[in-house]
């Protein structure tokens, strides 16, 4: 794959903030990177620095943002493309009753004009690129149909990726995880609709769960998107750059150097005056399947809310797993099932 986006980590709320993302860089340099849904409103009549920071060594990042105004929409693209985001994502997907209320998430699909409209305006405000995560359909809508018009109209307007959740999203009757979980996958619509707009750049999301599933799903499509399996598996990204990525080949970090790469990090937002809880939540899954997974998972959970909590508290947690650290200094990801290889050797 030569794209940008062959391997994408899902915008997910409450998970993809600054710390998760400066900590998945140390895992994989080259997987395009999203913020969580930024509203147009909290950018435009908030605190925006709060939203729009982040660090260089996340690049490639998208800012996905939530709304349904032209005009604010182009608005915040000019802030996202003034604070150096290499993408603005438009989120024609979120299912919850509170988006809808704000006429933006997936209820846009029934306003394929709308959207459109936004992305024109965006253009023209800006010259970072504009992308529009989607689903197959939402309700009754005829996923065939409805799907490959919104794509045509909005594609018209100056859209040249679109991200595809291959479910349909049920606006009532199921609660947003729910609709994670619960409508059925239809892998083949997105790659039908590929093949209806071969000029476009389709990215496939939805229940991807292992690095073999993603380099299967990836055929005949141009990338790949990983949500909540990267959230709470991370190191399941350890071998995306050698994998997606014109085959390039780099020094995997076991996670303990992972960790100790990522403690200078975490030693500067404490003295920023971030919580260390704020943090550490986001290192839970470092050792997922892993002998001593669970030691790490508690100490963490059990220390991190102390009162003036350092990275003393991830030393320490890392130290109850010290007697299964890797020795391996390259480590397999296997393609079969996503589980590590003999060539992850234990002590």
């Amino acid at each position: 794959m030569n794209s940008i986006h062959s391997m994408c980590i899902a915008p997910m709320m409450e998970c993809t903030d600054r710390h998760f993302r400066y900590f998945l860089r140390l895992i994989t340099s080259h997987a395009f990177l999203y913020t969580e849904m930024v509203t147009t409103g909290a950018l435009l009549h908030g605190d925006s620095m709060r939203f729009l920071a982040h660090d260089p060594v996340e690049y490639p990042l998208g800012l996905q943002l939530g709304g349904s105004d032209p005009q604010e929409m182009a608005s915040c693209a000019q802030m996202a493309a003034q604070a150096g985001f290499n993408e603005v994502n438009i989120n024609a997907g979120c299912p919850s009753d509170r988006v809808q209320s704000g006429r933006f998430g997936a209820c846009l699909m029934a306003e394929p004009e709308r959207v459109a409209d936004c992305v024109s305006s965006m253009c023209e405000s800006s010259n970072v690129p504009v992308t529009v995560k989607t689903r197959i359909g939402i309700d009754d809508q005829d996923i065939h149909d409805a799907l490959n018009t919104f794509v045509d109209q909005v594609s018209r307007a100056g859209c040249r990726t679109f991200i595809i959740h291959a479910r349909k999203a049920w606006l009532k009757g199921l609660n947003p995880k729910q609709n994670r979980d619960v409508p059925p996958l239809n892998y083949a619509r997105v790659l039908r609709l590929k093949q209806d707009f071969p000029h476009l750049e389709i990215i496939l999301n939805g229940g991807i769960l292992s690095m073999q599933q993603a380099i299967d799903l990836s055929a005949g499509i141009d990338g790949v998107m990983i949500g909540r399996e990267a959230y709470s598996n991370p190191f399941i990204l350890h071998e995306v750059d050698r994998l997606f990525y014109s085959g390039e080949k780099k020094y995997y970090l076991t996670p303990h150097e992972v960790i100790d790469q990522y403690l200078p990090y975490v030693e500067r937002q404490l003295s920023a005056g971030v919580r260390l809880s704020s943090i550490t939540r986001h290192l839970m899954g470092l050792f997922s399947g892993m002998p001593g997974a669970k030691a790490w998972r508690r100490h963490l959970s059990e220390q991190a809310n102390r009162p003036n909590a350092d990275v003393g508290v991830i030393e320490h947690a890392a130290q109850l797993v010290n007697s299964e650290r890797l020795t391996a200094k390259t480590l397999t990801q296997s393609p079969v099932n996503g589980q590590r290889t003999a060539q992850a050797a234990w002590l």
